[in-house]
């Protein structure tokens, strides 16, 4: 059951030292980020707390977001790397599941399956920032193009996992690529190698906040996960869902949810 953010219990507040964040449609509105979400980030960085967007999004992206926003990490292409930026060194750590040799070896079967799925899936595209992707393919089915039938989604999911791939729904995308991996998984290392904790330990001191199918292992891992109200839209093709749900939609959404933690 998805509760209001706003009965989120004020002890479990005051011990927030993590906030996750997904992008795509839990800090933006309608494909940009409002000025609400933004000053929200900056809100939790002041406050003390680490802000981490776990993205789907292309390690081009996560450069700039890891140098430019106001967050401590990101982690990238649903888990295949995180990236940190180190603004007194200046310089940016860079961290992979896989290794260069293998991604490269990665690309080149994704590439194959990228035609198969084009060609099997009318109305399909290539997302258009597959040309900064290190790991995965990203199918596009309502970014930049009209948007594909659920049946037609299902598909594009399919012939990834009958290629061997895992293959992933976000709002916009499917992400499909080869490695066991996830949003969870890069996380876990990210906790591990950068802020040495277990994230096991601290689990209750982190809040996630995420609104589509992709975000499943980390609502089902957080007990205080956060869907954006548009998450309801996919409640039925679930099977984790978020501990606690906003009023607002998107980044407005997300702005929301900060009041409260920090209220």
């Amino acid at each position: 059951m998805l509760r209001p953010i706003q009965q989120f219990p004020p002890d479990a507040r005051k011990n927030v030292r993590y906030v996750l964040t997904d992008i795509d449609d839990t800090l933006t509105l309608d494909g940009r980020l409002p000025a609400a979400a933004l000053a929200a980030m900056e809100r939790l960085e002041a406050a003390g707390k680490h802000v981490i967007p776990i993205t789907g999004r292309p390690a081009g992206w996560c450069d700039h977001i890891a140098r430019m926003w106001p967050v401590e990490a990101v982690v990238g292409e649903n888990g295949a790397f995180y990236y940190r930026y180190d603004r007194a060194l200046r310089k940016m750590q860079r961290s992979y599941f896989k290794s260069a040799h293998a991604r490269a070896a990665d690309r080149r079967q994704l590439e194959d399956l990228k035609v198969k799925i084009l060609s099997e899936v009318p109305g399909s595209a290539v997302s258009a920032d597959q040309a900064y992707r290190e790991a995965d393919l990203a199918i596009d089915f309502c970014e930049d193009v009209p948007r594909l039938s659920p049946a037609a989604v299902d598909r594009i999911v399919q012939l990834f996992e009958a290629a061997g791939a895992q293959a992933k729904v976000s709002s916009i995308h499917v992400n499909g690529w080869f490695g066991a991996y996830d949003k969870l998984t890069m996380t876990r290392r990210l906790f591990r190698e950068v802020f040495k904790e277990d994230m096991e330990a601290v689990k209750a001191q982190v809040v996630f906040a995420g609104d589509s199918p992709n975000d499943q292992p980390m609502f089902a891992f957080f007990p205080n996960a956060v869907g954006v109200a548009n998450v309801r839209q996919f409640a039925g093709r679930m099977n984790a869902l978020p501990a606690w749900v906003t009023n607002q939609t998107g980044g407005l959404g997300f702005a929301e949810m900060v009041e409260v933690l920090l209220s």
